[in-house]
């Protein structure tokens, strides 16, 4: 009767199973299974709707069949089959729509993300010091250059130009309080209190930014990795996702909030008090003002040093839990960043008669210097990631190892277009006519021209793909009729999966569409600066026929840049809904978001939170206390993005533990785009690692999948990790099994195959004490195993 009613649950109940009495009985052997990006419910990973909640909470959990609750004491009753459990976290990722505003930190998780694109390296240290160093400090131009857009926003177009001209202060009324004419004088008319005022929106944005830092590091990645000794030797293939320090960065993330929550707090402090130190040194101004504003514009000075210091500081510490907090740091800078901000704003708000604005802020050198500093980055980090991968080569490195540095570019593009489309959009919304505002800095306007050409080269690239696509797609055609001799002859079934087949083959080229991205992005951001540069030279007469020519081209390429600017952002909020609201939107627009929240927080504390840091943790220490309470062992069998929890999991495992696990994995991108993408931690070596320390591994894919793939291990006398190809459709025809036409699933429905079946019963034959089942020697890992059991585990 207990026993009963134990097994009767619902899906939302904890129903822990007590494990079996180590006494030498056969064990209970165990399935866990890790759904891919799009998510599923329990019932439909475990094919049953009655789910019990094992362990977990409502964010991320295991669970199995009601009947299954207490499988550990009932082994006995499980002799011929596992126990299958399901991690379900999809809610790690998934939420309600709000979470598309997420998308607006764009530019901060790819930058993040390019800190995880290392090069390999040996015995390099330093080198790869400095790496993690200049990325870290791209990231904080990024956090300068967003705040300094919204000063110019605020501070200049609103504040400064609007309120300060008669028809843009009529033609908005909300401007209306701060201009000195329309208010006849009102209190926030001085020049310098309309900017104090104005410095709320880019403080509360900071703020903001500071907030969901903390709150989302609370709620995702503050769970505690399993504590654990570092292995005594990195053996060769040794990777840093194996360390128990990786998956916790508690350390780093806050020590970087407060240096980016300081840089942004600081970056206002000077918005604001540089016109008002201007003012104060004209001949005849007050000299106490005049001093005051150089004491304050040098703390800030001093601020910026001192937040450059922190961020070069050594980064994440993984050989270790670290638990400890720099307090003194953490607390102190944005404080003190906050206490120079408010004695800035007061004195901004100092009344200073003859005072009045004209023109626009001194914005030109700020921007243009944040421009270069970037661009100068990026040349730096290439440098150290040619250095690198020379002293490593790997021949399948997305870019020859320079796809870290062609992602910072890409980041500092997004964050460049991002702030000079949103100025000059709001600039011309507020402009009308285009006859009272001065706009927004020069070099803002010329970034927002390169958004034109810089689209037109992308389009020319994809239409170039798309052309190489339809032509692999007709030899695809005989490839197909091959493979399926006999049984071909419908033209159009025949094209549709040749096409499927090419289509796939797109996700090889994404290095292409980067490369070529990243290099027209740096060329025309130099084109950007120099143009803004020379802007104000009076040409001579020969030349004013070409530049009349060139400054009307760049006019239409601001104009068009400013409105393309809005619809992107239109789309860019509805495309962020739209995957988080729809599960088939979900599979293909947040393929990249979760390939980059995957990744902890290590160049920008302000990027999207790491779900990996709750997930790694919830697999490692679900699998490292079954088996140890049970002493029996397990197949954890992971579907796409799952099958990268999967392995990250088995990495952080004791040794001991690590050899009673079997890995299954199916559209799995762990080489395709993890191991080209990010070499030093899913590069051959390591996968090769993993492959050895792990009872066994198979790998299933089909080649009309864009996103899983063969893992490619070296040259290895063990078994094979790759299963041949499978074979997709099912059946060309109509068949006795399938009557009706079979789908080309693609991505999708591994388990549909019997393949799978077939693969996942020889593993979990292994996992029988009393049917051991030996290793067989098969084909080298370089050589795609048979369909048979030869090459197998």
């Amino acid at each position: 009767m207990e026993q009963a009613e134990r097994r009767e649950g619902t899906a939302g109940q904890d129903v822990p199973g007590p494990p079996a009495p180590r006494d030498g009985r056969p064990g209970t052997a165990l399935e866990l299974l890790v759904h891919g990006v799009g998510g599923t419910t329990p019932a439909e990973m475990l094919d049953d709707p009655r789910t019990v909640r094992i362990t977990g909470d409502d964010v991320a959990a295991v669970f199995r069949r009601a009947e299954d609750a207490d499988a550990e004491s009932r082994p006995e009753d499980y002799r011929g089959r596992p126990v299958p459990e399901a991690y379900v976290w999809c809610n790690l990722t998934s939420g309600n729509g709000t979470r598309a505003l997420w998308l607006l930190l764009l530019p901060f998780m790819v930058v993040n993300l390019a800190h995880w694109m290392r090069p390999a390296a040996k015995d390099r240290i330093r080198t790869v010091r400095l790496y993690g160093l200049l990325v870290r400090l791209a990231g904080l131009s990024l956090t300068v250059l967003l705040v300094a857009a919204a000063c110019e926003v605020a501070l200049d177009l609103v504040a400064w130009q609007c309120a300060g001209t008669r028809a843009c202060a009529e033609r908005h009324s909300w401007v209306g309080f701060l201009s000195p004419v329309v208010s006849d004088g009102g209190w926030w008319s001085p020049p310098g209190r309309r900017l104090a005022l104005a410095a709320a929106v880019p403080a509360a944005l900071t703020g903001l930014l500071w907030y969901l830092s903390l709150r989302t590091w609370r709620a995702y990645e503050s769970q505690q990795p399993m504590e654990r000794e570092p292995d005594a030797e990195e053996g060769p293939g040794h990777t840093a996702l194996g360390r128990p320090g990786f998956w916790y960065g508690r350390r780093l993330v806050a020590r970087l909030r407060a240096a980016h929550t300081a840089a942004g707090l600081l970056t206002i402090a000077v918005a604001v008090g540089t016109p008002a130190a201007r003012f104060d040194r004209r001949p005849g101004g007050s000299a106490l003002l005049d001093a005051l504003g150089w004491l304050l514009l040098g703390a800030a000075a001093g601020g910026a040093v001192a937040v450059v210091l922190v961020v070069c500081r050594r980064g994440r510490s993984e050989n270790r839990l670290d638990r400890s907090l720099d307090r003194c740091l953490v607390r102190r800078l944005p404080l003190a960043a906050l206490a120079l901000f408010a004695l800035t704003l007061l004195y901004a708000g100092w009344n200073r008669p003859g005072w009045a604005s004209a023109g626009r802020l001194p914005g030109d050198p700020a921007f243009g210097g944040i421009a270069l500093t970037q661009g100068l980055l990026v040349i730096a980090l290439a440098a150290v990631a040619h250095l690198l991968h020379r002293g490593l080569p790997d021949a399948r490195a997305a870019l020859r190892g320079l796809g870290g540095p062609a992602v910072v570019m890409l980041a500092c593009a997004l964050g460049g277009f991002m702030s000079g489309g949103v100025a000059q959009r709001v600039s011309d919304w507020m402009d009308g006519t285009g006859t009272f505002l001065e706009g927004p800095p020069v070099l803002l306007t010329w970034q927002a021209s390169v958004i034109p050409p810089l689209l037109v080269v992308v389009l020319l690239l994809c239409a170039a793909l798309a052309r190489h696509t339809w032509a692999l797609a007709r030899a695809e055609r005989k490839a197909v009729e091959a493979d399926l001799a006999g049984e071909a002859g419908d033209p159009g079934r025949t094209r549709r999966i040749a096409l499927a087949r090419a289509t796939a083959t797109l996700t090889d080229r994404a290095p292409l569409l980067v490369a070529v991205t990243s290099a027209a992005t740096l060329l025309l951001g130099a084109g950007a600066l120099v143009g803004a540069l020379t802007t104000d030279q009076v040409p001579g007469e020969a030349a004013r026929g070409t530049y009349a020519v060139v400054h009307g081209a760049a006019q239409t390429a601001q104009a068009l840049g400013s409105w393309l600017i809005g619809l992107g952002f239109i789309l860019f909020v509805t495309w962020g809904r739209r995957a988080y609201k729809d599960a088939s939107a979900r599979r293909t627009i947040g393929i990249l978001w979760d390939v980059g929240t995957f990744w902890p927080r290590a160049a920008h504390p302000f990027a999207p939170p790491c779900y990996a840091e709750r997930a790694v943790p919830d697999l490692t220490w679900r699998m490292a206390t079954w088996t140890r309470a049970t002493g029996g062992r397990l197949v954890i069998s992971g579907h796409s993005q799952g099958s990268v929890l999967a392995a990250a999991a088995s990495w952080q495992l004791e040794p001991a533990a690590r050899r009673r696990v079997a890995l299954l994995t199916y559209g799995s991108p762990l080489e395709r785009l993890y191991g080209r993408w990010f070499p030093a931690h899913f590069g051959p070596e390591a996968l090769a690692s993993l492959h050895r320390e792990v009872d066994c591994w198979r790998n299933l894919h089909r080649r009309t999948d864009p996103i899983g793939g063969p893992v490619r291990l070296p040259g290895d006398p063990g078994p094979a990790v790759d299963r041949a190809p499978l074979k997709d459709p099912l059946t060309y025809g109509r068949t006795e099994l399938h009557p009706l036409p079979a789908p080309v699933l693609g991505h999708s429905d591994y388990q549909a195959d019997p393949a799978f079946a077939e693969e996942r019963a020889r593993l979990l034959a292994r996992l029988r004490p009393e049917v051991p089942a030996p290793r067989h020697t098969g084909a080298p890992a370089s050589v795609p195993a048979a369909d048979d059991a030869s090459g197998s585990c």
